[in-house]
Parts: structure tokens; C-alpha cells; sequence
């Protein structure tokens, strides 16, 4: 019965994100008013314990991807602002509007800083999905400091809030000692093991797909669980990793970044389906007035304050300052954040939980709804370009492949200029190599015998799923050691690649003999 609620809730969320492509309205929105549709069906989910587990790792695998897709060479440029924004910014907003909540909604000094500080970054699933899913691309490489904000600012909120939890539970602990291990683990441990991964895979060379996503799962969690042990920051940690890695290139990286897309996508989900659920609609109620001033207060004043003072050395205009202040959405980070601080034991005397609910609530359907209109009302939309420009990830889902070609000797295109082979095809040779070096091939290069060729175009995709087809050539098989020639296979089939030795991929013709293990893919008409 579990799996069939897990199934329906599944296909509600794919079609919540189809009525969000449509509609404009943030599907994390969509997600979200789900969870809380659950509660009038007699759904009466309330263990925060296990929400704190599926939230801790949730955020974990958000933070890792979302350094994975940051285009650093995009990044570089803005790394400035957006790391001021993503530190300084978080603690000015956390405690603008703590204060405010002390001295205007009367709660407790310390509850008060805690409500901040849960609240205190920006969602980078939410931005990045508004950006993306309405190519928003912004001028002044706005998107690209957003989109490193938004994607670095959570470990701030997260060591602003285990402060004032541990104020709250009166912890005998240094503050200051507190933060210097929580930034420094996480950003030391960060590159090493970053670094230490980059090193394992030119070792090991590993070769199979899904035991490489399993590994980089593997590396994942080590770190978080390494650097929370020595008191660092674990999430901190994870998107230097994620930056350091998905920065470099390396055999199946197109292969983790559909894994970790569809891992992320699902997460999120769960996070916010997750808030719904847990909520009581009575609660939400008794909130509303609370988290909508508050949400307001973010929005029109703390926010702002933060964006132009801090942005003001760095002499951004005035208009992508209002654009970075409506981006300051409230969502994942603060729920998994509001969470914890329930399950820490803190006495509270205010409803943190719902009081999170309602401003992640208003905040996702508000400004990821005015940012749009906006950006354009704003004249900061650039029809130049394209915002996949700015993440790791879609420039990698690109249809655009490479495949490499040896000139044997006797080919036909040996001693001929590049300029008298491309008009013939969709392609272009992207590179040569020859001898050790690197040819950039223009019209005239001429093509020698020996030649590595890096050939790019668009790569195929059999929708059928026919037409496409592997075999293994195993002891007995009436092919081994014939070659092609003479096989007798009808006209409407061709043998198009055979992998030998689970690593050399030959090109046939019909002199090629097929060996006993060979896997030949075959297309079918």
C-alpha cells in the first residue's frame, strides 16, 4: 500500500510540473500545495524525525549538484558579488529580519535569530528552475552570479542556525571557534576530496556507468559524514566538491549528470511534498499572518538592504539590484533547516514550522511569479544568448557529440583538404591530433595518413528502440571468425560498430573478421 501512495504521488508531481510549464506557476509551488492536499484526505503524517533524514539528505544531494552545474568559467566574473551575497548577505538578512521579529512581532531575542536564520538564504532549486524553465537570460551576468548565490549561501543559513540553536539549548560551546571549523573543514575538505577523486578515477579507470554514479554517491556522502564528524560544514563541503568536479572533464560525465538531474528533480519533490504533508491546516491558519509579514518584510526590506549595501562596492546598477533582491526566493533550505531546529529540542515558543511553511509558501508563488514579468519590465532580459550557457549540466545534454576517426592508410580522405570533405556532410572536425599535437583544423588543413580526427554533429537517437541492436558473439556463434563479407545477412541490415575486448571499438568493413566475445551492434531495418 506504501508504494502505491508513493506511485500516485510520483505521477500527481510529473503532472504538476507539465501544469507548471504551462501556467508559469513555480512547481515547487505545486509540490507543495500537494503535500498539504494529503492532509484532507486523512493522511496524518507528523514523524519529524524521519522528515529530518529525508531533508538532511535531500539538501545534501541539492548542495552537491548544485556546485556540479555551476559553470565556473560563466561564474568567475560575478564569484565576487555573488560569494558577498551568499556569506554577508545571508547573515544581514538573517538578522534584519530577526530583529524585526523581536521588535515588532515580539518573540523571543534567540527564537527570533533562529526564524532568521532558517530563512536566511535563497532556494537555488527555485531560481534556477524559473531561470531555465523561461530562459531567462539576464543581463550583466546576472544569471550566472544568482545562480552561485543561490546555489553557495545555504551553509551560511545552516551555521547561522546551529548557532542559535545551541544559544537556545544552552550549549557550552565557542561561537567563534564554531564558525572558523564549520567554513574551513568545509572548504578544505571540500577541494581535497575533490581532488582525491579526480585522482582515483585516472587510477582505477572505472568503466562501468552505474557503478560510477555509485561511486560519486559513495564520495558524496563520505565527505558530508567526514567533515559533520571533525565539525565542519558538511553541506559547504559538498558544493565545493560539486564545483571542483563538475568542472573537470572525465568519462561518463554525461552519464552522472542525467543520474544525479533525475535524483535531484526527485529529492526536491519529496522536499516540498514532504513540508505539505507534515503541516496541519489549522496551524497554517493560525501562521498566515506572521509568515506573510515576515515573507513581505524579507521581500521589500531585508533583502534589499542587503543586496544594494553589500553590492555597492562592486558598482552593479540599480535595476539588476532590484532583480537580485525579487530572486531572493525561500524555499528547500529553509524547510530542512526549520526541521532540524524542531527536532533539536529547542523550547520555542513560536510555530517555527508553519511559520516557515507559510513564507516559503508566499515567497515561492509570489516572486517566482514577478520574476519573470520583471526581468522584462526591468529591460534586463538579454535575447543574446541562451541561460543554459550558464549551467554545467544542459550544456552537457546538448544533442551535439564527438566521436573520434583514425586515417588508416589508403583511406580516401588522406592528402585532402578539410574544405573538400565537410560540404559532403552535418559535421565538422572539431580537432586533430597528429604526432602528439593539436591541429585546429581550418579549409585548407590537409589530412594526413595517421591522424586522430575529433568529429563532431548531432547524435542519433533510436526512438523505436529496433532498429538498434547489440549481440555477443559467444563460443559457437556461426559468425566467429568469418568475416563480413561472407556472412549472409539480407540487404535491409548492416553491422555498424564492434566492440572488442570490451574496450576497442572498430569501424568494419568487409574484410573484417569477428572474434569470439566481439559485441557487434547491428542496424535493422
Amino acid at each position: 500500500m506504501h508504494l502505491l501512495f508513493i506511485a500516485i504521488i510520483l505521477i500527481l508531481a510529473l503532472i504538476a510540473i507539465r501544469i507548471s510549464n504551462k501556467s508559469g506557476i513555480p512547481a515547487l509551488l505545486l509540490f507543495l500545495t500537494l503535500g498539504i492536499l494529503f492532509n484532507f484526505f486523512g493522511v496524518n503524517f507528523k514523524d519529524y524525525h524521519l522528515a529530518d533524514k529525508i531533508a538532511n539528505l535531500s539538501l545534501m544531494i541539492i548542495m552537491f549538484y548544485g556546485g556540479f552545474g555551476t559553470n565556473w568559467s560563466m561564474a568567475r566574473p560575478v564569484a565576487g558579488p555573488a560569494i558577498t551575497l551568499a556569506s554577508l548577505g545571508v547573515v544581514f538578512t538573517s538578522i534584519i529580519t530577526g530583529y524585526f521579529s523581536y521588535k515588532f512581532l515580539g518573540f523571543d531575542f534567540y527564537q527570533a535569530m533562529l526564524l532568521g536564520s532558517v530563512v536566511g538564504s535563497t532556494d537555488y532549486a527555485s531560481v534556477s528552475n524559473i531561470l531555465v524553465s523561461k530562459n531567462l537570460n539576464l543581463k550583466y551576468n546576472t544569471a550566472s552570479l544568482l545562480e552561485i548565490e543561490s546555489g553557495s549561501n545555504d551553509p551560511t543559513a545552516y551555521t547561522l542556525t546551529i548557532v542559535f540553536i545551541s544559544i537556545i539549548l544552552k550549549e557550552k560551546i565557542s561561537i567563534p571557534l564554531l564558525i572558523f571549523k564549520q567554513i574551513f573543514f568545509g572548504i578544505g575538505l571540500g577541494f581535497l576530496m575533490g581532488y582525491i577523486f579526480m585522482k582515483i578515477i585516472k587510477t582505477l579507470k572505472l568503466s562501468e556507468d552505474g557503478l560510477f554514479s555509485v561511486f560519486i554517491a559513495a564520495v558524496m556522502l563520505g565527505t558530508y559524514s567526514l567533515c559533520d564528524f571533525i565539525g565542519g560544514n558538511g553541506y559547504l563541503a559538498l558544493y565545493i566538491l560539486g564545483i571542483y568536479i563538475g568542472n573537470k572533464e572525465f568519462t561518463h560525465k554525461k552519464e552522472v549528470v542525467f543520474f544525479y538531474d533525475g535524483v535531484t528533480n526527485l529529492v526536491q519533490i519529496a522536499l516540498f511534498f514532504l513540508l505539505g504533508l507534515l503541516s496541519d491546516p489549522t496551524k497554517i491558519f493560525h501562521s498566515l499572518f506572521y509568515g506573510f509579514i515576515l515573507m513581505i518584510f524579507m521581500l521589500l526590506i531585508a533583502r534589499p538592504i542587503s543586496v544594494f549595501l553589500l553590492l555597492k562596492v562592486f558598482k552593479t546598477k540599480f535595476k539588476q539590484n532590484l532583480l537580485i533582491s525579487i530572486a531572493g526566493i525561500r524555499g528547500a533550505a529553509a524547510i530542512a533547516f526549520a526541521i532540524m531546529a524542531v527536532n533539536s529540542g529547542a523550547n520555542l515558543g513560536i510555530d517555527l514550522f508553519h511559520i516557515v511553511f507559510v513564507i516559503c509558501l508566499f515567497s515561492s508563488l509570489i516572486q517566482g511569479s514577478l520574476m519573470p514579468y520583471l526581468t522584462r519590465k526591468l529591460s534586463m532580459f538579454d535575447p543574446n544568448d541562451t541561460v543554459l550557457n550558464t549551467f554545467n549540466y544542459y550544456q552537457i545534454k546538448s544533442p551535439f557529440g564527438f566521436i573520434i576517426s583514425r586515417i588508416k592508410k589508403g583511406s580516401s580522405w588522406v592528402n585532402k583538404r578539410i574544405k573538400e570533405i565537410n560540404p559532403h556532410f552535418d559535421l565538422i572536425i572539431a580537432k586533430i591530433e597528429r604526432d602528439g599535437k593539436t591541429i585546429i583544423p581550418k579549409g585548407h588543413t590537409i589530412i594526413k595518413e595517421g591522424d586522430t580526427l575529433v568529429i563532431g554533429g548531432e547524435m542519433f537517437f533510436d526512438e523505436s528502440g529496433k532498429e538498434l541492436e547489440e549481440i555477443k558473439l559467444s563460443n559457437g556463434h556461426p559468425w566467429v571468425n568469418k568475416y563480413i563479407k561472407d556472412l549472409h545477412i539480407n540487404k535491409t541490415t548492416l553491422i555498424v560498430m564492434i566492440v572488442r575486448n570490451n574496450k576497442e571499438i572498430i569501424i568494419p568493413n568487409g574484410q573484417t573478421q569477428l572474434n569470439e566475445n566481439d559485441r557487434i551492434v547491428i542496424l535493422k531495418k
